[in-house]
């Protein structure tokens, strides 16, 4: 057989190696081999590096009928070396009182999680006198019915017996304002975010082996502090504000962030409102119980000539309030990744938040201080002009604009 024979016989196995199974490759071998003739299987074999039995059962294969060998089948019945569960007995059971410790969750459940590495089962397997890699165990797991997961935020706690009722409340006053073309917001403090070049959570864009770098420990850098971002979200408008405050998370800076909206956007989107519905969370600096944020409310009634009603979600379902997941969420989706190096920075970051459905976000920095502790007495409370209402009243109350204060509509 010539060199030139040899070169094409190579060429043709490196075009074909790549898409064919154990199977397809030794017909392959065998079917060339004989094409050779005379010494086909030592030079094929010298070629395609296959084994010379390999190739002789080949031959034999392309004798044979070709219904004794089922489609898709790669060695005869009972071929190649036994699972390492079957030749290790012991292996499954060894595996599972490791992960026994270490399993979380319903034992009734159709799927089971571990907390412990591959790896590190792999490693205590050994010491028990069992082989298995990493892989090995993995797969094992998977056949077990296990598998590596994160935690996943489901639990709310104890569940008010009018939990759902207060949310068809909540819908029922949003779509009585949106009827009357009245402005109803949902407002929250986002999480507080350390101002400096540390890590953000996720990735952006940057030339390789370029990332930003940032510090290693999430110390506050004195002189700059912490940013307290209040938002207000416009749920008819799909509009925002929010106010980046340097201070206390009060619920005097919680009615200013809502003062700031109301006369940079909403009175001008809504100069003919009377009434103003938020809704918020039940805890926080506009919380259910917070005396000095009804008196705060009280002072922008008084101010705007608008009467305020409140609806609070019940306890425990902050993550329902409209603004975490219509507002907030893309704002952390637009910084992630990006260093929040200064106050500045955290307002334009927020500002350039859109959406494909229009959303639009104002911000601006409040440097004002809003000291924490401020108490109301039972006088100055007794005073509000506030109506409460017949369904849970500790929820839901409206807080009237008083005649002898002179009011502004900006």
């Amino acid at each position: 057989m010539g060199v030139i024979d040899a070169d094409a016989i190579r060429i043709r196995y490196e075009a074909v190696a790549g898409h064919l199974d154990e199977r397809g490759l030794r017909l392959f071998a065998a079917s060339e081999a004989r094409a050779a003739g005379r010494g086909g299987i030592a030079l094929v074999s010298q070629i395609t590096g296959i084994a010379r039995s390999t190739i002789g059962r080949g031959l034999k294969d392309l004798d044979r009928e070709a219904a004794e060998w089922p489609h898709g089948l790669i060695r005869r019945s009972g071929g190649g070396r036994k699972a390492a569960t079957s030749a290790q007995p012991g292996l499954r059971k060894a595996l599972l009182s490791l992960v026994a410790s270490a399993t979380r969750g319903d034992p009734q459940a159709d799927l089971l999680w571990v907390s412990r590495s591959q790896r590190h089962l792999s490693a205590a397997l050994a010491e028990q006198g069992y082989r298995a890699s990493p892989n090995l165990v993995g797969r094992v797991l998977k056949d077990l019915g296990f598998s590596l997961q994160a935690n996943a935020k489901t639990r709310e706690g104890g569940q008010h017996p009018d939990r759902d009722a207060q949310f068809q409340h909540i819908n029922d006053a949003i779509e009585r304002f949106r009827r009357g073309r009245q402005p109803a917001i949902s407002v929250d403090t986002k999480k507080k975010e350390l101002v400096g070049d540390f890590r953000n959570g996720g990735r952006e864009l940057r030339r390789k082996g370029r990332p930003e770098t940032v510090r290693v420990h999430d110390f506050l850098i004195p002189g700059k502090g912490r940013a307290v971002p209040y938002g207000v979200y416009d749920i008819g408008a799909n509009e925002g504000w929010v106010s980046v405050g340097i201070d206390h998370d009060t619920a005097t800076f919680a009615v200013e962030s809502i003062r700031r909206w109301w006369q940079g956007m909403g009175a001008k989107r809504y100069p003919k409102a009377r009434r103003l519905l938020i809704t918020a969370d039940c805890g926080g600096s506009n919380g259910a119980r917070v005396r000095l944020w009804k008196v705060e409310l009280q002072k922008l009634a008084d101010q705007t000539g608008l009467a305020i009603t409140v609806a609070h979600h019940p306890p425990g379902t902050s993550k329902w309030n409209r603004i975490e997941h219509r507002m907030f969420a893309f704002i952390t989706q637009n910084w992630r990744g990006k260093p929040l190096l200064t106050h500045k920075v955290i307002v334009q970051l927020i500002a350039a938040t859109t959406t494909t459905k229009g959303l639009t976000i104002a911000s601006a920095i409040d440097a004002s201080r809003y000291p924490k502790g401020q108490k109301v007495s039972n006088t100055d409370f007794a005073k509000l002009a506030i109506k409460q209402d017949t369904f849970h009243p500790e929820w839901n109350y409206t807080l009237l604009p008083r005649p002898d204060h002179k009011s502004t509509r900006h």
